[in-house]
């Protein structure tokens, strides 16, 4: 019984959370982002953008207030987004959705590692993980869950959707 309980939960965080599973076209596909305002500062590589942020690119999507996007010399990208709440979802291979939000959401591209802060969800279907902080490192595919206080965290597994490649 414990060994099926254990395999449940692993299923669970590893299928709810973002996963290597996106949709492999995703990354080739042109990145958008509509904003009521934009600034950029050439002397930090900082690029602001504010006022209903929506970033698509291919089945992904962003909603954010404010998305701050800086580079660093020789290195990837860092976003941070922030929110009432900072919401994205994408589409995974097997068709299934992904959602996920937080009141701030930070992604740093190279390390590959994303963390969502307050109110923190990730979402497949029916099947979720709730906490105050979520983080997930897409290289090592691990994700953690923290809540703080009295809170704490809250998972609700539905086994038959998981399992079902077929269902959107």
């Amino acid at each position: 019984m414990k060994l099926i309980i254990k395999s449940a939960i692993l299923t669970t965080l590893l299928g709810v959370s973002l996963s290597a599973h996106a949709l492999k076209s995703d990354t080739d596909q042109p990145i958008n982002i509509d904003s009521g305002s934009q600034s950029l500062d050439m002397n930090t590589n900082t690029v602001i953008f504010s006022d209903g942020v929506v970033i698509t690119q291919g089945s992904i999507k962003v909603n954010a207030s404010k998305v701050t996007i800086v580079r660093q010399e020789g290195k990837k990208e860092t976003i941070d987004a922030t929110g009432a709440p900072v919401t994205f979802q994408q589409t995974l291979d097997d068709g299934k959705p992904v959602n996920g939000k937080g009141n701030s959401v930070h992604y740093d591209l190279n390390s590959e590692f994303l963390t969502l802060i307050g109110n923190a969800e990730l979402k497949q279907l029916d099947s979720y993980i709730k906490a105050e902080r979520i983080t997930y490192d897409v290289k090592k595919q691990q994700l953690k869950a923290t809540s703080g206080g009295k809170s704490r965290v809250k998972t609700v597994l539905i086994p038959n959707q998981l399992n079902d490649k077929k269902k959107k």
